[in-house]
């Protein structure tokens, strides 16, 4: 049931990270999997904490850049899993100014949006694919100093939940997947930070953080046929934190 044999898969946002995890998963299980990212080649990559790009295919492309969405999205004819993984948060109370809020929303919910509108009809081909979008437990609950963050991850939950209605009839399946904390160069304010840290990990009852192997293996579920009638849902993957 997860073997991706013959599969083709497209990572946005897979060059490093959870969706850099989620990629190199699918790739282990026989998927050809292509990964988007901001950086000119994969020798750019060299050295990057979370970054594999190893039997990977790789394209330059700026999800928040439509011409470049435009462009890539028209050289895919067909696919059977996409995994919309592209995000950025901006710390500091950036977000509560227009130029932060607008760069935040851009990437998180805009180019989601964007990305899978160009490819929804290489998605039907061939029977149908399946589509993942990566949130964030942060779309459940409050972030308080960064509400474009929080404001797009909702955003992403409720497009996951109109999109998987809206395509089931033309044989897509349109799931999401919202970790928790996971070690990402996003997440080194907290991660990175000693104090921070314990406390953040006195609120998971599992008492650790995820890992994007974690995430990789809600990924696949969704994206294999164990999940074949699971359409507009998105799994919390955070060791019980919104538990709490």
């Amino acid at each position: 049931m997860l073997d991706f044999s013959g599969k083709k898969v497209l990572v946005v946002g897979g060059s490093s990270g959870i969706g850099n995890g989620i990629a190199q998963a699918f790739r282990a299980r026989g998927a050809a999997v292509t990964v988007w990212g901001t950086r000119a080649s994969t020798a750019d990559y060299d050295g990057v904490e979370g970054s594999d790009l190893s039997g990977l295919t790789y394209a330059k492309v700026d999800a928040s850049n439509r011409d470049d969405v435009d462009r890539e999205t028209a050289l895919i004819s067909a696919l059977d899993v996409l995994v919309l993984c592209q995000g950025t948060v901006r710390y500091n109370r950036e977000e509560f100014e227009r130029p932060g809020w607008d760069a935040v929303m851009e990437v998180n919910i805009t180019s989601v949006m964007d990305v899978a509108r160009g490819l929804k009809a290489a998605l039907a081909a061939d029977g149908g694919g399946s589509m993942i979008i990566v949130s964030s437990v942060a779309g459940f609950g409050a972030t308080i100093g960064t509400p474009a963050y929080a404001a797009s991850k909702h955003a992403a939950v409720g497009l996951t939940k109109t999109l998987g209605a809206a395509w089931a009839r033309d044989g897509i399946r349109v799931n999401g997947l919202a970790p928790g904390l996971v070690e990402t160069k996003l997440t080194h304010v907290t991660t990175r930070n000693e104090k921070r840290l314990a406390g953040a990990l006195r609120g998971i009852p599992q008492g650790r953080m995820g890992t994007p192997e974690d995430m990789a293996g809600v990924a696949m579920f969704l994206a294999s046929p164990l999940a074949s009638y699971v359409t507009g849902q998105t799994i919390i993957a955070d060791g019980g934190l919104s538990l709490q």
